[in-house]
């Protein structure tokens, strides 16, 4: 689980400070101010998920049984992709309709740190 989930996390990572550096330079003349604010927060929950991702993959090197680690990481993997994919798309082709997924992404992120949480308290040392 280690090498997979810090990799997927780095590699979330790289691409957000792309995709900032993108809406930074490329978005601020094309787009709304709203809807740049949307890609900003797709870009920070991103950069969130992929640190988070890093950092569980190094507790799930010093707990017993990482199961719920890699159960709570997949979830946020999935719901970072809809959280701030459907940011991203929203801004980049105005079509708001997407805005209504966008909230399946945060439950899936609640879900995935909450399984986190269950993990960590369930290894804890006696």
């Amino acid at each position: 689980m280690f090498r997979k989930y810090f990799l997927i996390g780095a590699i979330f990572a790289a691409i957000a400070i792309a995709l900032g550096a993108f809406g930074a330079h490329g978005l601020k003349e094309i787009v709304s101010e709203r809807m740049l604010q949307n890609f900003e927060t797709g870009v920070r929950y991103q950069m969130y998920g992929a640190l988070g991702l890093m950092l569980i993959a190094l507790a799930s090197t010093v707990v017993k049984d990482y199961k719920k680690l890699a159960t709570g990481a997949m979830l946020i993997v999935v719901g970072m992709i809809i959280f701030s994919g459907s940011l991203y798309i929203m801004a980049l082709t105005g079509a708001t309709k997407l805005g209504a997924i966008t909230p399946i992404g945060g439950v899936l992120l609640i879900a995935g740190w909450s399984f986190v949480v269950w993990g960590i308290v369930v290894n804890k040392a006696d």
